[in-house]
């Protein structure tokens, strides 16, 4: 199920939305605003969780258990002291686990908003799954909950007692509103000018609308009637395109790995910003 779904482009829509519930933890805020780059550089940052995530899906066992040991290994370097004090590390079992469930929830989420959308029993396969991918990088299976029910309430909990508006909330948004041009030679000068604002506006329509309205309060973050419409609008015409796309936008993970082949062998993945953000490939 992992496999046949994750690497839908679609996806893509919700690897902001994604980011923004993984650095609402405060160890994770903490760790993205004292270690990572993402503001100075993040396409770069986008590519290098695209290697890590496709790696993990569509690699074959033993790549994925290799990035796994890799991933892990690499965040027994990330710690330091948030801004209350509190001493933090990317390895605490809760905001680990946080990480990697959010990445399955956004791949539903993104499915059913612009997609294909998930049965009962496909959630629950897709969620076993994603347990199973979770042991690959170290993350116990009782750090998370064993069905979809049982995870949703999990989530609920999450929301309402541990996410908080933290800095790197701020950065995020900032970054997605108004994001900086990618190593792209048609996308300098006076092509990026032209670019940056629709696409600044609907990765902040598309990150924004999918959080719920509780997050949306908390972070401080606008949300109109007229948003909701669009997103909507947007919604239902990119569910309609699903016959009409080829098989290799429904399922790009196996040829981005082709594509960045020589950039994760060198081991670009494993940089101070590159902790997980979003399970698209």
């Amino acid at each position: 199920m992992t496999f046949r779904r994750a690497g839908d482009v679609r996806v893509l829509l919700a690897a902001g939305y994604a980011l923004l519930l993984q650095v609402s933890h405060p160890t994770v805020g903490a760790g993205v605003s004292e270690h990572s780059q993402f503001r100075q550089d993040p396409w770069g940052r986008l590519l290098r969780t695209l290697d890590y995530a496709c790696t993990m899906v569509y690699a074959g066992p033993q790549p994925a258990g290799q990035m796994g040991e890799r991933i892990r290994s690499f965040h027994k370097h990330i710690y330091g002291t948030a801004q209350d004090g509190r001493r933090y590390h990317a390895l605490e079992p809760e905001a680990y686990a946080w990480v990697h469930a959010t990445l399955a929830d956004a791949i539903v989420l993104a499915h059913q908003r612009f997609g294909r959308p998930f049965t009962g029993e496909q959630r629950e396969q897709l969620w076993a799954e994603w347990r199973s991918l979770g042991r690959l990088l170290g993350v116990r299976d009782r750090d998370l909950p064993p069905g979809w029910g049982a995870f949703r309430d999990y989530f609920d909990e999450m929301v309402d007692d541990r996410l908080q508006h933290t800095a790197a909330v701020d950065e995020v948004l900032e970054a997605l509103a108004r994001p900086t041009p990618p190593a792209l030679r048609a996308l300098r000068g006076v092509g990026w000018s032209l670019a940056r604002p629709p696409l600044g506006h609907a990765t902040v329509l598309s990150s924004v609308g999918l959080l719920t309205p509780t997050l949306r309060r908390r972070f401080g973050v606008r949300w109109t009637r007229a948003n909701d419409l669009e997103l909507r609008a947007a919604g239902k015409v990119l569910r309609a395109m699903t016959p009409l796309m080829p098989s290799w936008l429904l399922n790009t993970g196996p040829g981005y790995l082709r594509w960045r082949e020589e950039a994760i062998a060198r081991g670009d993945v494993a940089r101070a910003d590159s902790v997980p953000a979003s399970r698209s490939c």
